[in-house]
């Protein structure tokens, strides 16, 4: 455990007040297009088709897709991330929708009040978490379903390491952020990212785009449903 806080604090310590303020200019803006092969405006659409009125945003990076995705008819918005710099981006930037922010870990279970979400995103969020993609998207997914309506949604995206073409500036640049911590996604693969989904829900997509994945579960699984959420 002491191993895994380490690299967990490396992979969001960049994530500085600082360093946030060129977050969308280099990622979202340079390297989504240019290195990733994958438009930012692709996985805008995946928040149009999927942002619900009662959503939990886990990673909340700077709050740039949901300020661009969030409607009037917004009725209760939740920032979780383990950085309070992301924390206090976000919030500040959605300030109109009066999200709320808890800070913690996702690889431990989370605490939530207020009842469960109807959509929840895990936005560029596993391939900067450390471990192997199958242990680590297992806790996540795990620790978010109890929060999750039967019928919700749990949508995002993700930088693979595997199973994808990378052209050589994506290989160069995915090789120096794993060097540093901020990556883990070395051995991240199409596959595992289905296991975790078709294991948890009856209703699942993923579609690769460039170097990213993006996919989308909904419809728990009898057996998911009632280990997780106590329903029968």
């Amino acid at each position: 455990m002491k191993a895994e806080t380490s690299d967990l604090d490396r992979a969001h310590a960049v994530y500085t007040r600082t360093g946030l303020a060129f977050y969308d200019w280099w990622v979202l803006g340079l390297s989504n297009r240019w290195i990733w092969k994958c438009n930012t405006e692709k996985i805008l659409d995946l928040y149009r088709a999927h942002l619900s009125p009662e959503h939990l945003e886990v990673g909340a990076g700077t709050g740039y897709f949901l300020a661009k995705g969030l409607t009037a008819e917004c009725r209760r918005v939740v920032l979780f991330d383990i950085n309070p710099n992301c924390l206090e981006k976000a919030s500040k930037r959605i300030a109109g929708h009066q999200p709320r922010v808890f800070q913690g870990n996702i690889l431990e279970p989370v605490n939530l009040e207020g009842g469960r979400f109807h959509s929840i995103a895990v936005n560029y969020l596993l391939h900067c978490l450390p471990g192997r993609l199958e242990d680590k998207a297992e806790k996540v997914f795990d620790h978010l379903i109890p929060h999750l309506d039967n019928d919700g949604v749990i949508f995002g995206s993700t930088i693979l390491g595997m199973d994808i073409q990378r052209p050589l500036l994506a290989k160069l640049l995915m090789s120096f952020y794993n060097s540093k911590g901020i990556f883990s996604n070395q051995q991240d693969s199409l596959g595992a990212v289905m296991e975790v989904l078709s294991k948890r829900f009856r209703t699942f997509n993923v579609e690769v785009c460039g170097c990213v994945v993006l996919f989308w579960g909904k419809g728990l699984r009898e057996n998911c449903r009632n280990r997780y959420t106590g329903d029968q």
